[in-house]
């Protein structure tokens, strides 16, 4: 007769789907040589380590639905995260990345991505970047972009976009094709003046959000900001005077607003975190 198996042997045989090593002093994922050869993992959390950069292997991880990578050292990715085929939500925020890879707008599946903190630009981003038409949530505050590309109309199914504290000049025209955006995050930036197509967006019932503020507005956004919140902004760019004025705006040279000092940023190299990581 069979004996029945042992502690020892079930947990030999069982299935790891889910793996932690948070803040664990990871330099490395060497430091973890059998990671790769679990096919079976849908969420690899790696939060709070010294990690620089992940291999090009992590792409035989198929059936990885959460990878999170927040707060290290990292800065690169390999072009092969992309084709991830299950990869839903994608955390490398708090990072050092400067640049994303070629095709990294290829995930066939990311419904969520977080780049915040990093040290990003419009000149970071591959030419498909914002064709991740599955994506629902883009978090890209705490970055370096002075402009976003009008390309950002193909993610047709986004719902939040996060573009607080930036170095943000303009916004495209084309964000107001976003029908389903719920939420609109801009302030911290250096924009004066905000397209009329945002108006067509519904970012004003109580569920959804826009924030504005701390922006160098012209003075007329600015008196409907202070006068009645996002809200009055978004009417008063409905107008026709609003409009007329912006076509004006556009085509004038006026004073570009200054860049913010982010010498002390800590995504920068050599920037100390905080927890000593």
């Amino acid at each position: 007769l069979r004996m029945p198996l042992g502690k020892s042997e079930k947990k030999k045989d069982e299935v790891v789907t889910e793996i932690d090593h948070v803040d664990r002093n990871l330099a490395n994922l060497t430091q973890l040589p059998h990671i790769f050869e679990n096919h079976n993992l849908t969420r690899l959390t790696l939060s709070h380590n010294k990690l620089t950069s992940i291999p090009a292997n992590i792409a035989d991880l198929v059936n990885l639905q959460i990878l999170t990578l927040w707060n290290n050292h990292i800065e690169d990715l390999p072009p092969s995260i992309s084709s991830l085929p299950k990869l839903k939500i994608l955390n490398v925020g708090m990072n050092r990345l400067s640049i994303l890879p070629r095709g990294f707008g290829n995930f066939p599946s990311l419904e969520i991505l977080d780049l915040t903190y990093n040290n990003l630009s419009e000149r970071s981003l591959p030419g498909n970047f914002f064709f991740i038409s599955t994506l629902r949530a883009l978090y890209l505050g705490d970055n370096d972009l002075e402009m976003l590309p009008g390309d950002v109309s193909n993610m047709h199914n986004l719902q939040i976009l996060v573009l607080r504290d930036n170095d943000l000049l303009t916004l495209p025209r084309e964000l107001g094709q976003l029908a389903r955006l719920k939420e609109l995050h801009i302030q911290g930036n250096r924009l004066t003046t905000i397209p009329p197509e945002i108006g067509h967006l519904d970012l004003t019932n109580t569920k959804n959000v826009l924030r504005l503020e701390h922006n160098p507005w012209v003075p007329s956004i600015q008196e409907q900001l202070d006068g009645g919140g996002s809200g009055a902004v978004m009417e008063y760019i409905r107008g026709e005077n609003y409009k007329y004025f912006y076509g004006r705006q556009e085509a004038s040279t006026s004073t570009i607003p200054p860049k913010k000092n982010k010498d002390k940023k800590i995504s920068r190299a050599g920037g100390h975190r905080p927890g000593g990581c």
